[in-house]
């Protein structure tokens, strides 16, 4: 085993100072399908717990009743938009279905005990609260569905707290147990559906090892005796023996990639984002959904259900596995999505009346839609940002198993039914005949907006594109000329003022942005979607200039923390990077509580002006915030790679290592006095790199004979497992 101390690219100690009195600046922890947050203060310590597959999928009977695609239709142009909130939005309001909350272990100290401090060793991702007299230290097994906790000095009184939230959803009381060293409670919910929370204790030396799971119906039918057995093998096996196991996963995640950057503010967040991967984002338990395996634990259910929301949030959360290399990580959500195939194939079928699939805006974990604002929670063109998941996997790892397997079926599914969704127009454009711009205008009748606009328009023309690129690379030269021939037929983007002096993006056809609005929905085309770049036309770069100019003087009144985080990207991709960098100051100066989760309000009240000052913790955020710094580092749009692209002023020095780029490369590179002197680019696939030059007016040393200057670019092709490295000084 690797001694992980010794890893000094590796990120250390995450402090945070006791008392924690709040879930929501807890300690996180988790192994994809299990996660837990510890917390406390004086002689109260406390561990919540989750599970990732923990709901109640009961749909309200009303829900989407008598309401199809065709029938929205009539009542949006009726004006009869009431009706369709009695069965899409008023239904959400419901307790159900929602994510569960899993319940909290306590333990409360002996006399003239308290928590002195906490932290969590992010290269390990274990936890401690340092106790006067002792030490708690927890985690969640990388390789078992068990915590495993060792307590040093007196050994605490331990209890085990039920969620009483779930009442709302007409549940019994949880039925407690206990035997010897073991403590329990077996929670009924409905159709059968029960879950159980089980800790078994055993003295070792001179600490104390407990065992912690979650059970439930869906490994078994009776969930008890699991729990007791998993317990049982964890507890046999010892602390020790799980930590080293445990270590050594986390050092094989760790070893991936890794960034370097001088401002510690920005470092740390990014380290923390990496570790939320890790931690909540595990190939073969459930993705990430609003709040990971961190289920809020502070008396009711989850906000927003918990759920997954495709007008933004999951799609933000996956943005940054891809330049880090954790595709495994990236694969739960991939994975996710193709299984659900089938529901969404029947939701397309049922409600739009069309072959194909459509991705419900707001889904729980069966895939099923959920309610809620219908502009955008019944928006069919939410899977084409699903599908650009799909698209991005392939093209960053060029697994041409996974083009032909699974990125190419799902994203033809996704296209399929909305080139039939899709009417002509009278001027031959093809056009949906409902259209709206997350979130803009809310839940108001006027959120259904004049198709084309431009949020429905980028997608569908990247979607598109996306397929004549992914057919023509799997050899289907008739399909990618089919799906040629639907581009050629979609709209441009709409854009203010004239051919001759554009101005900036607008919402719709007959409407541009007048007002701060949290969501960036009509800037899909710059980013992440990438049809409209700086390297296109001088009119391109009036009109992105001109986009992102606007919403500066529009301001951010009405943002929340993943506006800026995503800002900060757009800025990034457009080569700003002073404005990305004051962006994500301000995400991680306002929006991020100490333990460094998203909690999407000014909940510090510390920015004049912005409305938000709320807290519901999301994780969309955090990881948008890496990708920030990912876009300022290193990107590869376009089939370039281009090396520091959007460095801040004050970013003078700056590494990192075994970055990925579409393409497939692993690049590495590094930045002294605001000089760019040493860049690698290796490929295990082979291929022809395409390197924007990032050395200025110096020459650099290659370690090749066969790299030419080609405009703006160096160019070298490499055969799989080689390698191009150029130097100056």
């Amino acid at each position: 085993m690797r001694d992980i101390s010794t890893m000094e690219q590796f990120p250390g100690m995450f402090e945070l100072a006791a008392p924690i009195t709040r879930w929501d600046e807890a300690v996180p922890l988790g192994n994809g399908l299990m996660g837990g947050l510890l917390w406390g203060e004086g002689r109260e310590l406390r561990l919540s717990l989750d599970r990732g597959d923990l709901w109640d999928l009961r749909l309200p009977p009303e829900l989407l009743r008598n309401l199809t695609w065709a029938r929205m239709q009539e009542l949006v142009a009726g004006g009869e938009h009431a009706k369709i909130q009695e069965t899409v939005d008023k239904p959400f309001m419901q307790a159900f279905p929602t994510k569960l909350p899993a319940g909290r272990l306590t333990f409360t100290l002996g006399a003239g005990q308290v928590v002195e401090d906490f932290g969590v060793d992010l290269r390990s991702a274990v936890g401690r609260a340092e106790i006067s007299g002792g030490t708690l230290e927890v985690l969640f097994s990388a390789n078992m569905p068990v915590a495993i906790i060792r307590i040093t000095g007196s050994e605490p009184q331990v209890g085990l707290v039920a969620p009483a939230a779930v009442a709302k959803l007409g549940y019994p009381a949880a039925v407690p147990g206990a035997d010897g060293r073991t403590l329990w409670f077996v929670q009924e919910g409905v159709g059968g559906f029960r879950y159980v929370v089980f800790v078994e204790s055993r003295t070792r030396g001179e600490a104390v090892e407990l065992a912690v799971t979650v059970t439930s119906t869906s490994d078994g039918t009776d969930p008890l005796a699991l729990a007791r057995q998993r317990t049982a093998v964890a507890l046999a096996a010892g602390y020790d023996k799980l930590l080293g196991e445990h270590e050594n996963w986390w050092c094989q995640f760790w070893s991936v990639s890794s960034v370097q950057i001088p401002d510690k503010a920005v470092q740390k967040h990014y380290e923390l984002a990496q570790y939320f991967y890790g931690s909540a984002s595990r190939r073969g338990t459930p993705p990430i959904p609003l709040q990971g395996v961190w289920t809020a634990d502070e008396g009711g259910l989850p906000p927003w259900k918990g759920d997954y929301h495709h007008d933004l949030n999951t799609q933000l959360t996956y943005w940054a596995y891809l330049s880090g290399g954790h595709f495994e990580e990236g694969a739960a959500f991939l994975d996710f999505m193709w299984d659900l195939l089938p529901e969404h194939r029947r939701f397309a079928r049922e409600f739009y009346g069309v072959q194909g699939a459509v991705v419900p805006g707001v889904m729980g974990l069966d895939g099923k839609q959920l309610g809620g604002w219908a502009q955008y929670s019944l928006s069919p063109v939410n899977g084409a940002w699903v599908a650009q998941a799909f698209h991005l996997h392939w093209r960053y790892t060029m697994d041409r198993g996974f083009l032909l397997k699974r990125a190419l079926p799902y994203c033809s599914e996704i296209g399929e039914a909305l080139a039939s969704l899709l009417k002509k127009a009278p001027d031959g454009r093809l056009k949906l005949p409902l259209s709206t711009s997350p979130e803009i205008h809310d839940n108001k009748p006027s959120a259904w907006m004049k198709p084309n606009t431009n949020f429905d328009l980028a997608l569908m023309r990247w979607l598109f594109g996306a397929l004549v690129e992914m057919n023509e690379a799997a050899e289907q030269s008739a399909a990618a000329a089919r799906w040629q021939g639907v581009l050629d037929k979609m709209d441009h983007l709409a854009v203010a003022g004239s051919e001759a002096e554009p101005g900036a993006l607008m919402l719709s056809p007959d409407e541009s942005l007048t007002e701060s609005h949290r969501h960036m929905s009509h800037l899909m085309a710059i980013h992440p979607l990438g049809i409209l770049n700086v390297d296109g036309s001088a009119r391109d770069r009036r009109v992105i200039a001109a986009s992102l100019d606007q919403i500066e003087k529009l301001g951010p009144g009405k943002w929340v923390g993943y506006s800026f985080a995503w800002m900060s990207c757009m800025c990034a991709r457009c080569g700003r990077g002073d404005e990305a960098a004051r962006y994500l100051d301000t995400y991680l100066k306002a929006f991020v509580s100490r333990n460094g989760f998203h909690l999407n309000g000014d909940f510090k009240n510390l920015i004049p002006g912005l409305k938000h000052k709320y807290r519901p913790f999301t994780l969309e955020g955090n990881f948008a915030a890496a990708q920030a710094v990912h876009e300022m580092l290193l990107q590869s749009w376009g089939g370039v790679v281009r090396v520091f692209p959007a460095m801040p002023a004050r970013w003078k020095d700056a590494s990192f290592e075994n970055l990925r780029t579409e393409g497939a490369f692993v690049v590495s590179a590094s930045r002294k006095e605001s000089r760019t002197v040493f860049v690698r680019v290796f490929t295990p696939v082979g291929g022809l790199v395409c390197l924007r030059n990032p050395f200025g007016q110096v020459e650099p040393k290659w370690n090749r004979a066969d790299v030419k200057k080609v405009g703006e670019n160096y160019e070298c092709r490499l055969g799989a497992g080689e390698n191009l490295e150029g130097r100056v000084g």
